[in-house]
């Protein structure tokens, strides 16, 4: 039990269903969905949408969206990747003859084709009982009435204003009177919500057809892309095999490449094989060797992950016994390796995470971004669709594993979590935060099983992050001591300028018959419960 006396928040309790997301209206929705006799999917999908209005900077309808769903809580997980494609005329001798020798995260190029409606549509359509047309109605009203801005909004707003500066439409939505909206001021995004409105009637179609995809095409085609009506019109999720591995007794399933969700089982893996330290969660011992795993997954991640319909990605091989202990020859446990090669970590991205567990016990583990904030920084004049940039993670060099070509889809950050225990779902989880997501997964997931703290305090604890430049990024929450130890062992460490990451979960306790969910107080979020 948390020391009370200290600040912190107890963990939500309940027995009907819960919803824990990154901001308090979408909760409230799901709630309220919940209540009106709508299941976790119905649920995860309206407070999804809803943050795509309230969370700007982080998700959006032009984004992606991954899905791992267990119906009832038993049995196979189910996992849908949403993840959109380049388009059919994205070759890479396309973009040297251009004499582009990298994708600039705020040009018409990095834009991939979005998969999140297509998400929202199929999951709502197979697992829903709800509609799209009713689902929606939360969304379309903050964004034509308005919503207050919260706090850890206004910030990252404020941060990240130049993006949305240099386009005409964007700067006009997301900087009323010429700046960002401060904490408390009220926004609104008319345009948007005509789009929902579309969605709404015409489910899929409404965005992937007619007026909002030729917008959409039509502006980033009078910027030099290459999109088409095709691309849009062609845009589908698929059904995919999650992958996943053993940890403390526990079955830790995640998505497959082209996300990112290997390189969180390659880092239980690593922590497995080398040991829980004796120290504790905060302890030198600990954190040292999470960051000396990080720091080799990440490489494994940059040579291996990429679309497996275009690239060979040996899944069960980098999952191996032999392939782990491989990677922890070269750890010493009071001194950190080597300079090892530059990790590839673009700018830390912004994403949404969420996750519903209904009266049934259908759990829902759900992610949804445009990677950067604010994305591309390019909205369509017409629809008031902000776009993702994605397609800044390809490569333009032949040989690598993420060259872009046609129909691609790039690594992927975003990565839903579901922990499992005898064919049992016990946890929806997932911690957002672009790159440091593999590594929030395996931390939170120690933070409870290792050193067995509750499902609140093990989000809220102080993290770590190893920089491309080869720094760990510590938040304030780091004893001085530790960070003194940390750096004797030859860690460089360096204050994260902003918290890293967020996180929710719900904990499914079957003998009780209970619910117990947290959210990260490094959002504006909370878990909620009745």
């Amino acid at each position: 039990m948390r020391n009370s006396q200290l600040p912190g928040r107890s963990p939500v309790y309940a027995a009907n269903g819960m919803a824990a997301t990154s901001h308090p209206l979408a909760t409230m929705t799901a709630i309220q969905i919940l209540a009106q006799g709508g299941n976790a999917m119905d649920a995860a999908v309206a407070a999804c949408a809803v943050q795509a209005v309230v969370e700007p900077q982080s998700t959006g309808i032009g984004g992606d969206c991954f899905v791992l769903y267990a119906p009832r809580g038993r049995g196979p997980v189910m996992a849908y990747n949403g993840s959109g494609r380049a388009p059919h005329a994205a070759t890479v001798d396309w973009y040297r003859e251009q004499g582009i020798e990298s994708i600039d995260p705020h040009s018409p190029h990095a834009v991939t084709i979005p998969g999140a409606v297509d998400a929202w549509a199929r999951m709502t359509e197979d697992h829903g009982s709800m509609g799209l047309d009713k689902l929606l109605q939360p969304a379309i009203g903050f964004a034509r009435d308005g919503y207050p801005v919260h706090p850890r909004v206004a910030f990252d707003w404020a941060r990240h204003a130049e993006t949305v500066s240099k386009d005409a439409t964007s700067a006009s939505v997301f900087l009323p009177q010429g700046r960002a909206p401060l904490s408390g001021d009220m926004h609104a995004q008319p345009l948007l919500a005509g789009t929902l409105r579309l969605i709404a009637d015409h489910g899929r179609d409404g965005f992937y057809k007619g007026a909002v995809a030729q917008d959409l095409v039509t502006y980033l085609n009078s910027l030099g892309s290459l999109h088409s009506m095709e691309d849009f019109d062609s845009a589908q999720g698929e059904y995919v095999d999650p992958i996943s591995t053993r940890y403390q007794g526990y079955e830790v399933v995640e998505c497959p490449p082209n996300g990112q969700g290997l390189i969180a089982l390659i880092i239980l893996n690593i922590l497995a094989e080398l040991g829980a330290p004796e120290g504790g969660p905060l302890s030198a011992d600990r954190l040292h060797l999470q960051i000396e795993a990080a720091r080799l997954a990440y490489q494994e991640r940059d040579r291996y992950v990429a679309d497996p319909a275009k690239a060979d990605v040996p899944v069960q091989a980098l999952l191996s016994r032999a392939h782990t202990r491989r990677l922890c020859a070269p750890v010493d446990r009071k001194k950190a390796m080597p300079c090892l090669p530059k990790i590839d970590l673009h700018s830390h991205g912004d994403t949404i995470y969420l996750c519903v567990v209904d009266r049934d016990n259908n759990a829902v583990s759900m992610i949804n971004s445009i990677y950067t904030a604010f994305g591309s920084g390019l909205t369509g004049p017409g629809s008031g669709v902000l776009l993702q940039n994605r397609g800044v993670s390809f490569s333009l060099d032949p040989m690598h594993v993420n060259c872009i070509t046609p129909q691609k889809r790039p690594m992927h950050t975003i990565i839903p979590g579901m922990l499992k225990k005898d064919n049992h779902i016990v946890m929806p989880f997932g911690v957002m935060g672009g790159q440091y997501q593999p590594m929030g997964h395996a931390h939170f997931l120690s933070n409870l099983l290792d050193f067995g703290l509750d499902i609140q305090e093990a989000i809220d604890l102080a993290r770590v992050f190893p920089t491309p430049e080869g720094e760990v990024a510590v938040e304030d929450g780091i004893p001085d001591p530790v960070q003194e130890e940390l750096a004797t062992r030859g860690h460089r460490l360096i204050r994260s300028e902003t918290p890293i990451g967020g996180g929710q979960a719900i904990w499914i306790d079957w003998d009780k018959g209970v619910l117990m969910g947290g959210s990260d107080p490094r959002k504006d979020g909370c878990a909620l419960g009745y």
